[in-house]
């Protein structure tokens, strides 16, 4: 039984179509009660508070409950509404302007009819074609009505939640890159076979490799926004209160999440409201200067580093309710940020994560 087993739902096989439809199959496990993985949690709670942090790059061994922590924090948000029939999650009071189904379907905008439906979390399995993720011709109703129409793919069911990639190391370069362009931009364009259309897709990127099978390339690594290290626990407490726990969710799923409801429903606010705080937030010219400072003593390439940074540190306060960042926002996001954007070292007997501690207690203290 591996680690992901005993701290989160069983195996890693659930797909998002079978936790939505057989909700009561696959009881999620909290949240608030997976243990240990700080950097792992903050780093999902951020992108949640600040999508356009731009996602999060998960590393490490199998079994250290990378999937189990995304599909856990996904049931922590409430249910979103979305435009009944629209294949793309489209809010009803805010539908996009890039919605084919919602621009299609304009009378009656005011009363246009909704249900409540689950965040969604979509696993991108590393045998996916192009077309399977992007979209293409619908070949049964060509077929059949001789229509030609657009087939949505993996990249509109995600919209609005998240898209996890499990392995994303060993998925095809050019599909990486297209994920995230369309991360990015929020947008996705499709442009073949006789079709051309563009589609809402904004969605939390988080992908998953095991460092044994080799990195990603560092041109498509620094553009996921945060990169966490996950490790296994080894604490024998820590690794004894797991069995206890996953024990216990095995036995009675619905008693197990009733003991840590409490907790779950403390952490939900915290994440609304830190979501409703973050246009508020004051980036000051502190927190501004020792991002920039920070960046430059790394001899970080571009500009990303910063923008994430400051995104990150923001977050941060709006997270924990305070109205302005401070330089040591920066100080606590500054591994998460910039660790898989240093130049190598090659002799750096630290490794990257003490390099940049030391730099940082350096500046910031």
């Amino acid at each position: 039984m591996t680690s992901a087993s005993l701290n989160g739902t069983p195996g890693e096989e659930a797909t998002e179509t079978t936790l939505q439809q057989h909700p009561a199959l696959q009881p999620v496990y909290p949240f608030s009660a997976i243990v240990g993985q700080e950097e792992l949690k903050l780093a999902l709670l951020l992108c949640v508070v600040d999508p356009t942090i731009g996602g999060v790059m998960v590393m490490g061994h199998r079994g250290t409950a990378k999937s189990t922590a995304v599909r856990a924090l996904a049931s922590l948000l409430p249910p979103m509404r979305v435009v009944v029939g629209c294949p793309y999650n489209c809010d009803p009071a805010r539908p996009s302007v890039n919605c084919p189904f919602c621009s299609a379907n304009t009378s009656g905008r005011r009363n246009r009819s909704s249900i409540e439906r689950a965040v969604p979390v979509v696993d991108l399995p590393l045998g996916a074609t192009e077309d399977r993720v992007v979209g293409s011709l619908d070949i049964e109703r060509a077929l059949v009505d001789g229509v030609q129409s657009f087939a949505p793919g993996l990249l509109a069911r995600a919209n609005r939640g998240f898209l996890y990639i499990d392995e994303v190391n060993l998925l095809e370069d050019h599909l990486v890159d297209l994920l995230l362009d369309v991360a990015q931009s929020g947008v996705n364009v499709v442009e073949r076979e006789g079709i051309s259309i563009r589609h809402p897709a904004r969605f939390v990127l988080v992908g998953s490799g095991n460092p044994e099978e080799g990195d990603l390339r560092p041109q498509l690594l620094d553009r996921f926004g945060l990169h966490a290290r996950i490790t296994t626990i080894t604490s024998v407490a820590d690794r004894v209160e797991i069995v206890k726990r996953r024990r216990a969710f095995d036995g009675d799923p619905a008693g197990f999440a009733a003991l840590w409801e409490k907790e779950t429903r403390k952490l939900q606010r915290k994440l609304k409201a830190g979501q409703k705080r973050l246009p508020e937030v004051i980036l000051n010219d502190e927190t501004l200067i020792a991002a920039a400072q920070l960046c430059v003593a790394l001899a970080i390439d571009g500009h990303r580093g910063e923008l994430t940074l400051c995104r990150a540190a923001t977050a941060l306060a709006a997270f924990e309710g305070r109205d302005a960042t401070s330089p040591a926002d920066i100080a606590r996001v500054a591994t998460l940020s910039l660790r898989h954007r240093l130049r190598k070292d090659p002799l750096e007997q630290g490794g990257d994560d003490t390099r940049i501690q030391r730099v940082v207690s350096e500046m910031i203290g």
